[in-house]
Order: structure tokens, then sequence, then C-alpha cells
């Protein structure tokens, strides 16, 4: 269950160095998500991506409180990082080894004392999303769903219970899109995802759309998914 309690964020905005005034990103979010599959859809700039990384404490409210599985993202930050896990955009941009059974080795370090057997279990966890024939490969070297699928490997390895996705699709063509939307859609965890990719936000339980740092639509996702499409038309 991920809970926003009067949730709002603002930031400081400098003006010729000095402090002017505060800009509201996200303000007034009440919301209770207990659905296993959430999708977040809204335009460039309207707060969607703040309101994910509220989840896992990459982001603190300025008022009110996020709650994961009871934890307080702020001051339970460290427990809720555990619980919850981040997907970028970019995969590139959280892959941290030079190749893929190495970054998912460097997931299990924590938890997995036993450098064989964390090789070993990274080794299963690649062949279970089709990756072991690219598993001693350059990240450089794969595509981008397939750059992608390792980011989520690694980011399960580390075992949460929730996942959180921030456009995980953009940036792939069609196929590697498909791929990457049916294993964030089949996994068993609660996944919150945040897209501009309205097939996958259709597949969702349930969609909020966010505009100028409100939700402004929290419905299933045939409604809410046409509620977006006659905002932006």
């Amino acid at each position: 269950m991920i809970e926003f309690r009067g949730v709002a964020v603002s930031v400081p905005v400098l003006r010729a160095g000095r402090l002017a005034e505060s800009k509201t990103l996200l303000a007034g979010v009440d919301l209770r998500l207990g659905e296993r599959r959430v999708a977040v859809v809204g335009a460039n700039g309207s707060g969607k991506s703040t309101l994910l990384r509220l989840v896992n404490g990459l982001v603190e409210p300025t008022s009110g409180s996020v709650v994961v599985n009871g934890l307080d993202s702020v001051a339970d930050g460290r427990k809720v990082r555990s619980e919850v896990g981040f997907i970028f955009t970019d995969p590139l941009s959280q892959l941290l080894m030079g190749t893929a059974r190495d970054d998912v080795e460097l997931s299990l370090r924590g938890i997995v004392p036993d450098k064989a057997e964390r090789r070993r279990q990274a080794t299963e966890l690649l062949a279970a999303r089709g990756l072991d024939g690219v598993a001693d490969q350059s990240v450089y070297d794969l595509s981008g769903g397939e750059r992608q699928l390792v980011a989520l490997t690694s980011v399960l390895a580390c075992r949460p219970q929730v996942v959180v996705a921030d456009e995980p699709t953009t940036l792939l063509d069609l196929r590697n899109r498909n791929l990457v939307a049916e294993a964030l859609w089949g996994l068993e965890q609660q996944v919150l995802v945040a897209t501009h990719d309205l097939e996958l936000a259709a597949r969702a339980d349930r969609v909020l759309v966010v505009d100028a740092g409100r939700v402004v639509a929290d419905a299933a996702a045939d409604e809410a998914v046409e509620h977006y499409r006659r905002m932006m038309s």
C-alpha cells in the first residue's frame, strides 16, 4: 500500500542569486494506492516524475507525508528504499558495472555474502529474463531493451516489495517496448509506472492523470486515459 497524505512539494526559485519565490511541483495529493498495477500519465513537467520519486524518498515532501507499507518515506527512508526499487528512463544512469552479470551481482552483495552464490543467483536471474546470452557483454553493447531488462533484473535482485518505473519505455523501439511492458506488468510486486505510452497505461488496474502539479483524474484505465486524451486535444 502506497499512501500520499496531504502531500505538497515546492522548490525555491533563485533570481540574481537571491531567493525570490518558491515553485510548486505538486500540491494537494491524497491517495491510497493498493492496486498491483498503477500508471501515472501527464504532460512533461506536469509533476508525474516528482510523484514517483516521492515513493522511495528521492524527493521529500515539503508538507504532508508518504507512507509505503507502513513506513514513512522520510523518517524510515533507508527501510523505504529497501522496499521500493526504482527504474529510470535511461538504464545507463543506473547500471554501475561493466556487464549485466556484474551489475546484478552488485545488487546481490548486501543480501548474499558468498561470492560464488552471488554469481549463481545472478546467472539464474538473468536467465529468467532471457538475458543469459548477453550476461557477460558490455552494457554499452546491449540494445536499449536489453539494458532496461538488466536494470529491472538488478532492481529485482534486491527483492523489493514495490517497483517504480519512470517512463521505462520512452527510449525503446516497438519490440523492446513490448518486452519491457510485459516484464513490468507481469511482476508479482506492486508496480507504479509513469508513462507517455497510453497503450502501456491502458493495461494498468488504475490510472492517475497529473496536470500542473495536481492529480486531476483518478479512475480505471479506460476512463482515465480517455480523460487525458480529451485534456490534450
